[in-house]
């Protein structure tokens, strides 16, 4: 039997503390070579920091780091790429005002005879974008590119630094399906090559695809790890957060009232043949299913006025209204909660306590139109309150918080005008597993008091563990209508890719 190569990468005893924190308590973890390694946990379980330190971006307290056997010093990021390992930050880290093979080479350009040497930098652009299947010029600018193809150009900067080791954080944050699809393309190949993956998500799914093996932590410890074999949802979920994965959905039998908001006949600019049909009632949470591109999100941006819907009747509590955009949207009594927080649902340089109170500052100013602080505070104290948001003060930046925190800063925005229907598309992307827990309890709690919500979903449990009911799209149209006790996965998907019909 052939010998078992030696670790590519071991951190051993990795601990890491920050004034009231520790961030990293004796954590160790191995990549062998051609592996694939997901970490998982929750925000704050130490992930972020873990890879920080393996890139050379912050230096622990204890602990060490081997290469092969050999102890390293990794006292910067230029450490860490002489050693081989680069890392892939979440939010892209690439100059719009250069070129392909500028970036790729940022910092560390080759030269000859003292002058800038491009056509060596554009013979290396152009092998690394070969090894990530992008199909580009080394001289096209970035400027324009879509965001999968940033994320590759990223992969392909650390393949042409000769990287041994890559750490993948979130990368498939901002992709879609196919571009998701092309990164598992290249993950699968850089690993049959040696190179050594370590890839960090909070979809599970994408987990479970890619990954050789799994080492969770919680609270900036190691909670534990599961082999290839072992890799099951259920599994990851009870390691990061101590509690079982069925736990998590709040779902309760609750009294459904009167019909809120009925859309007869809605066509959406981008799906204009197609009219849409539905009712929404108070105290209901109605899930809308399907595949990307089906026309969910132009659904709620037509109900809300961003895109003004090219026909159709809405009704609120009865009354007929014309929404041509959000200003009339919220006078109507419908809030939504957008897909990218980031960049549509909150100001991030701006604090808890002003985002709270943006959609409200009309409403509640002084005479003269001038911002009622004291009414501001109390608000964001409320909401704070009323939705567990954890900061030490409504007074913090929103770019400081969670993913999950900043999530129900959005809710709370919106929550503060008392709608009458809660919109929510995609309301858990980007959040890990025990924010959305607490997503789930607040539209629960919400639905309880007699709000009707209707939330679009890509996480198909997600629509099976919240929905009372699920519509499902297919290609800009309602494909079917499936009740609770109707509710699998089998049916939402045959509904979704139309090998099954169904009337709503």
């Amino acid at each position: 039997m052939p010998d078992r190569p030696a670790p590519l990468l071991q951190a051993r005893g990795i601990s890491k503390a920050y004034p009231g924190v520790i961030a990293l308590d004796q954590v160790s973890i191995t990549l062998m070579p051609g592996e694939v390694l997901a970490i998982i946990g929750e925000n704050g379980a130490g992930k972020s920091t873990l890879m920080k330190a393996l890139a050379g971006i912050v230096q622990p307290d204890a602990g060490e780091v081997l290469i092969e056997g050999q102890p390293v010093a990794l006292d910067s990021v230029q450490d860490a790429m002489r050693h081989g390992i680069a890392l892939i930050h979440q939010e892209l880290n690439l100059a719009d005002n250069l070129d392909i093979a500028g970036n790729l080479y940022l910092g560390r350009e080759p030269t000859r005879f003292g002058m800038l040497d491009r056509k060596a930098m554009h013979r290396g652009a152009s092998e690394a974008l070969q090894q990530v299947g992008l199909d580009l010029p080394a001289n096209t600018p970035l400027a324009g590119l879509s965001t999968g193809k940033q994320q590759m150009i990223e992969i392909a900067k650390a393949i042409s630094t000769s990287a041994r080791v890559i750490i993948m954080d979130e990368p498939t944050a901002s992709l879609s399906e196919q571009e998701t699809a092309r990164l598992y393309e290249v993950v699968d190949k850089l690993a049959s090559q040696g190179v050594g993956i370590i890839f960090i998500s909070h979809r599970l799914a994408e987990v479970k695809r890619l990954a050789h093996r799994v080492t969770v932590l919680r609270d900036g410890k190691n909670a534990g790890e599961l082999s290839r074999d072992q890799v099951e949802h259920d599994a990851m979920v009870r390691l990061m957060v101590g509690r079982e994965a069925s736990s998590f959905y709040q779902h309760s039998h609750r009294p459904i009232g009167e019909v809120v908001l009925k859309i007869d006949g809605l066509a959406t600019q981008a799906f204009p043949k197609h009219r849409l049909s539905l009712q929404l009632k108070a105290g209901e949470i109605v899930g809308v299913a399907g595949l990307v591109g089906a026309g969910r999100t132009e659904m709620l941006r037509a109900l809300f006025g961003i895109d003004p819907p090219l026909a159709g009747r809405i009704e609120v509590d009865g009354v007929e209204r014309r929404i041509r955009n959000p200003k009339q949207a919220i006078a109507a009594g419908l809030a939504l909660v957008p897909e990218d927080r980031k960049e549509q649902g909150v100001i991030l340089s701006m604090s808890i306590r002003e985002n709270t109170s943006m959609a409200r500052l009309g409403r509640d100013a002084l005479p003269g139109g001038l911002i009622n602080p004291g009414k501001e505070k109390r608000l964001g104290q409320d909401m704070n309150d009323r939705l567990a948001t954890k900061t030490p003060t409504i007074e913090q930046q929103v770019k400081n918080l969670s993913g999950g925190n900043q999530q129900k800063v959005v809710l709370a925005k919106w929550l503060a005008i008392e709608p009458k229907v809660l919109l929510l598309d995609e309301p858990t992307r980007g959040v890990d597993i025990g924010a959305k827990s607490e997503i789930y309890r607040i539209m629960e709690e919400l639905a309880q008091k007699g709000l009707a919500v209707l939330f679009v979903s890509s996480d198909l449990e997600e629509v099976l563990g919240v929905a009372d009911r699920a519509l499902v799209m297919h290609e800009g149209k309602l494909n079917g209508e499936l009740n609770r006790d109707e509710l699998n996965a089998e049916a939402v998907m045959a509904l979704a890719t139309n090998t099954h019909t169904a009337t709503v």
